[in-house]
């Protein structure tokens, strides 16, 4: 998967995604970041609730970093890229950018 592009998944801010002035409530580009991350896996035909059914396989955030760059107001059309840059045997660690209009807002490192 190292070799694979960079996915990007499109998300809109809604009113439930911000603060009362309007921006995004920091937690939630982790919650972007999960989603983009979910819907990357989908795109490689991975089900995450197949998996866990089985017993196979879970998905668990061993550590986040992340620095918020700028903020994201009500009605953004974001897009969250998810970015594969280190894969061991146990673990994985990506890159994941959420952006408007190519201006990166907030740079996260997910390792899983």
């Amino acid at each position: 998967m190292t070799d694979a592009p960079v996915f990007v998944w499109p998300v809109r801010v809604y009113y439930e995604d911000t603060d009362a002035g309007g921006i995004v409530y920091y937690a939630n580009y982790l919650k972007f970041m999960e989603r983009a991350r979910t819907e990357w896996l989908r795109h490689y035909g991975i089900d995450l609730r197949e998996l866990a059914a089985q017993g196979q396989l879970m998905f668990v955030v061993r550590s986040a970093q992340l620095d918020f760059l700028q903020p994201a107001h009500l009605g953004d059309a974001l897009e969250v890229s998810v970015e594969v840059i280190r894969r061991r045997p146990a673990s994985v660690t990506l890159r994941q950018h959420v952006a408007l209009a190519e201006k990166v807002l907030c740079a996260g490192e997910i390792r899983l």
